[in-house]
C-alpha cells in the first residue's frame, strides 16, 4: 500500500498533522505502507489537487484541503482491496 501527503511549504503544521494521523493510522491497523511527503506543485497538478494538505491512497485522493482525522484514515485503509486481501489471507 502507497500513502501519498500532498502539501506546500505555506502550510508546514497541517502536513505534519496529516503524517502523524497517518503513522497513528497504520500502527492502530498494524499495517505496513509505504508513506510519501511531497512539497511539489506538479504531482498537485497531475492530480487535480488545488487545496492541502491532500492525501492519496494507491494514488486516489481520499482527502483534500483539510487535516483528516485518525478514523477517517483507518476507514480508508480498511475499504482499499489490497487490504482486504491481507487480511483473508491471515484469516
Amino acid at each position: 500500500m502507497r500513502i501519498d501527503i500532498l502539501c506546500t511549504l505555506d502550510h508546514p503544521e497541517s502536513c505534519q498533522g496529516t503524517a502523524d494521523n497517518v503513522r497513528e493510522a497504520l500502527d492502530q491497523l498494524g499495517v505496513e505502507a509505504e508513506v510519501h511527503q511531497f512539497n511539489d506543485s506538479r504531482k498537485m497538478i497531475d492530480n487535480r489537487i488545488y487545496v492541502v494538505p491532500a492525501l492519496l491512497i494507491d494514488d486516489q485522493v481520499r482527502i483534500a484541503g483539510r487535516v483528516p482525522d485518525v478514523s477517517e484514515i483507518v476507514s480508508f485503509i480498511t475499504e482499499r482491496p489490497r487490504y482486504l486481501q491481507d487480511v483473508a489471507k491471515v484469516a
